[in-house]
This record gives structure tokens, C-alpha cells and sequence, in this order.
């Protein structure tokens, strides 16, 4: 190969270098979501959001396989005596852009959650914490779509009757092995069932919109303490699961409190070992 060739072929490298460079730079991120400055103007008002990379893990797919049911967690720890007061997980472009807001206990410098929710677009994904000394840390994804039905319009899974059976039914199941003392900490996933209608899908039937209910609270506490509160939204998918990590006190019990926007509500204590 002569040196003219050489000088072609490197310039039509560099050329389909330059062109995946512009088109990987054209891919929306979650900072160039057009959503975003309206909800922080509303959420936060002029408040600084820092960066929360060296506080704060997000995991989301890059493109869900099923986006009626997109696994969400978020790890975050600070190792400078501060603690973590909340946490809002926010998806920019759903109906409803905050999915879920979480707070906890007090003296909780390190938590774990992860949740269940419903896509419905293109979007950037955002963890956001508020710490003990009044300071916001964020952290964001971008998740693409694959296309299809809107996932909050999407029907729900079962007939009126099936889903009314099960709903508020709960199932508990450790992720870490049993405690043998207190101050351990452990992981666990709490599986509800809710149809979590989000009032923007029609009955089949009946060709009428299904009722707006929401499972919108839920409460876990170990004996007295307050481990977290969830508050929900149509963002949640049905059927939600809940991963949350807690430290044992030496309670022989973790007891789920929810309640959904018809006003439902239920309650279930579930048995711990016995070095909870």
C-alpha cells in the first residue's frame, strides 16, 4: 500500500470515527432531558443540587426489556458523619415525573432501594438525596425505549376479579442471610400486590377509563422504630416489588403499614431471627 492509499484509508477511518462521534453526541442524556428544569424549578426552586457521584449509585437498564416493570435501585452512603434524610426517584418524561420518595429512620448514613416502576418514554432516571445538613446530591441514567403502548395507559394484568382477590397481599423474602446480633445490617424485598391504576386506561368492557387508585404509602418499621416510608405514585408498577436494606435492633419483627388513594389499607407483621 503506497503512501496515498495509507492517507485515504486513514482518512476515511477517521471520518466514520467523526460520524459515530456525532451521532453517540445527537443520544438525548438525562441532562439534556427538556423536562428537567421545570421539575427541579418546581420541586426544589433555586435550591443547588450537587453532584452525587461520589455519594450515590443509580442502576437502571439501558433499555428495558419489559417497560411495565423497569428495576430501579439506588445505593448512597456518606463516610463523614452526615446521614441520609430522603431520597425522590424521578423519571423526567412519565405523567407523573416523581416515582417515588422515600425517607428513613433517623442515624441512617448508608441505605438500599429498589423498586418496580412503569416507563413510558425516552427519559433520563434521577436519584436525588437530601442529607442531614440540608444539602442535595443527584445522580442520573438515561433509559431509552423500545417502542410500543404507553406503559401507564398499558391495561393491567388480570380480570377485575383476579385483581381484587390478591390485592394487598404481601410476601417478605431475606436477601442476605439471617442476623446472628444486632446493629447488622440486612436486605430484604417486600412483594405487594396493587393493580396501582394510574386513571388512563380504558376497560375493554366497558370502554370507560379504570378508576385513578394508587397504592401511595407504605410504612416499615421494626418493632417501634421507623425503618422507611414510601410514598408512591402512578409511576410504580402494578404489582410493585420493594428492596430495602435495614439494621437489625434487636426487634423480633418488621411490621408493613400501606394504603392506597381509595383508602385502602393493610397490615402485616412478618417474624425476624433471632439476632434481628
Amino acid at each position: 500500500m503506497d503512501v496515498t492509499q495509507r492517507l485515504a484509508r486513514a482518512k476515511g477511518i477517521l471520518a466514520v470515527v467523526a460520524a459515530a462521534g456525532a451521532l453517540f453526541a445527537s443520544l438525548p442524556t438525562a441532562e439534556a432531558s427538556q423536562s428537567w428544569p421545570s421539575i427541579k424549578t418546581e420541586l426544589y426552586g433555586d435550591r443547588v443540587i450537587h453532584d452525587g457521584s461520589p455519594y450515590v449509585t443509580l442502576k437502571a437498564p439501558d433499555r428495558p426489556e419489559d417497560q411495565l416493570r423497569v428495576h430501579v435501585g439506588v445505593d448512597a452512603a456518606f463516610r463523614d458523619g452526615r446521614t441520609i434524610n430522603s431520597l425522590t426517584i424521578i423519571i423526567d418524561e412519565n405523567p407523573t415525573p416523581v416515582a417515588a420518595q422515600f425517607t428513613f429512620g433517623p442515624n441512617r448514613p448508608k441505605v438500599g432501594v429498589a423498586s418496580t416502576f412503569r416507563f413510558d418514554a425516552v427519559t433520563g432516571v434521577r436519584a436525588i438525596i437530601e442529607a442531614s445538613d440540608g444539602e442535595l446530591y443527584m445522580t442520573e441514567r438515561h433509559v431509552r425505549f423500545t417502542g410500543g403502548q404507553s406503559a401507564c395507559a398499558a391495561p393491567p394484568n388480570g380480570s377485575p376479579e383476579e385483581i381484587a382477590a390478591r390485592m394487598g397481599k404481601m410476601q417478605l423474602t431475606g436477601l442476605t442471610p439471617p442476623a446472628t446480633s444486632s446493629n447488622t445490617l440486612q436486605r430484604a424485598k417486600l412483594d405487594i400486590s396493587h393493580p396501582n391504576h394510574t386513571g388512563m386506561v380504558k376497560d375493554q368492557m366497558t370502554l370507560l377509563y379504570i378508576q385513578l387508585m394508587l397504592l401511595d404509602k407504605l410504612e416499615i418499621k421494626q418493632g417501634g422504630d421507623k425503618v422507611m416510608e414510601m410514598r408512591g405514585s402512578m409511576s410504580l408498577s402494578q404489582d410493585p416489588e420493594l428492596e430495602f436494606d435495614y439494621l437489625t435492633n434487636g426487634s423480633e419483627s418488621l411490621t408493613i403499614d400501606a394504603g392506597d388513594t381509595d383508602g385502602h389499607a393493610w397490615q402485616q407483621e412478618f417474624p425476624l431471627g433471632p439476632g434481628s
